[in-house]
């Protein structure tokens, strides 16, 4: 009885400190995003390649401050659980803002200004997709330099490979100006760098935290630090994203909206190239479960998808429009099969 009763104590504890340790890195990401958003207007950067850039790295640190963090407790798996659950929620997310949005077509409103990041983003994905995939071959190599897989390289350089074609096809259409008034109305570059660091510097003591807690909580319900990385992680690191692009459609700005989503996904998978350096045994994806193959295809369908959507024009089902519905559907199915596998 006494163990049981220690059990149930342990439990209790660990759910509240993930669900506080939570909280709190939604709370900091969120000014992360806040102060990003001042950097911006104060540096003069366009809105999209600020969404793609500045906003989408800002949203996505907790994601990868979590991974560093994972992989070191020697928990890979929940490290990519994380960074492809994301991607797919990501997503997922684009679904929420199509019911919130009736009035206009959110994804048609960013038209073809997004067709590149997200093509680089279906593209970056695949491309490690295609390195776990081939594992049991790149496994009997020498594909690392040290404890870094050249895949991890790879991917790293395709990443800021494009960002910079993303900067350099920006449309000259975007303004970047703002009035006096509305200048005079953001806080300051030097308030703007001090409130971005103290966020950065919360988030990074506190995902420890909750990735510790969650290692317990896959062991607990045993359900596994991949379906659990997948699902509960990725969605609590990806709250930040969800709260800011609704923020952004709010404001008229839905190529930042966008542009923040599509480019988290592609910072997300730099993210794995990021998390390798941290990993000093070996290839991350080397160690990475073959069930997450799941997670990355339904991130890449569902990126498509949303491609598809910024041009075609579906007609609207309800409250949704039909490749809305349709990523809504993916994105259950996958988390129902990943389910099935752990």
């Amino acid at each position: 009885m006494e163990h049981i009763t220690n059990w149930l104590i342990s439990g209790n504890m660990v759910w509240i400190t993930f669900f506080i340790s939570a909280g709190l890195i939604v709370f900091s990401a969120m000014q992360l995003a806040k102060y990003g958003d001042v950097l911006a207007a104060r540096t003069g950067m366009g809105g999209m390649f600020v969404g793609v850039l500045l906003l989408a790295g800002a949203t996505s640190l907790p994601e990868l401050l979590t991974c560093i963090n994972a992989v070191a407790v020697n928990e890979p798996n929940l490290a990519a659980g994380n960074l492809f659950g994301s991607s797919s929620f990501n997503m997922f997310i684009l679904a929420i803002l199509d019911v919130l949005s009736r009035e206009r077509r959110v994804l048609r409103d960013a038209y073809f200004k997004h067709v590149l990041s997200g093509s680089l983003a279906v593209f970056i994905c695949t491309l490690v997709l295609f390195f776990l995939v081939a594992n049991p071959v790149i496994n009997q190599i020498t594909f690392q330099i040290g404890w870094i897989g050249i895949d991890s390289i790879l991917i790293g350089a395709v990443y800021i490979f494009s960002i910079y074609l993303i900067q350099k096809n920006e449309p000259d259409d975007v303004s970047t100006e703002m009035t006096p008034e509305e200048l005079s109305a953001i806080p300051s570059l030097r308030t703007g760098i001090i409130g971005f660091s103290i966020a950065a510097g919360v988030l990074i003591l506190i995902s420890p935290l909750m990735v510790n807690s969650s290692a317990r909580i896959a062991e607990i319900t045993g359900l596994g630090t991949s379906f659990i990385g997948s699902t509960l992680v990725a969605f609590i690191t990806s709250l930040p994203e969800l709260v800011t692009t609704i923020s952004a459609l709010k404001i008229g700005a839905p190529e930042m909206a966008m542009g923040n989503l599509f480019g988290s996904n592609l910072f997300n998978m730099f993210g794995i190239a990021v998390t390798d350096i941290f990993y000093t045994q070996g290839r991350l994806i080397g160690e990475i479960d073959s069930s997450f193959l799941i997670v990355g295809i339904l991130g890449v369908l569902m990126t498509c998808f949303a491609l598809i959507g910024n041009i075609v024009k579906f007609k609207r089902v309800k409250i949704m429009e039909f490749d809305s519905v349709i990523m809504v559907i993916l994105y259950f199915f996958g988390m129902v099969l990943l389910y099935r596998m752990t």
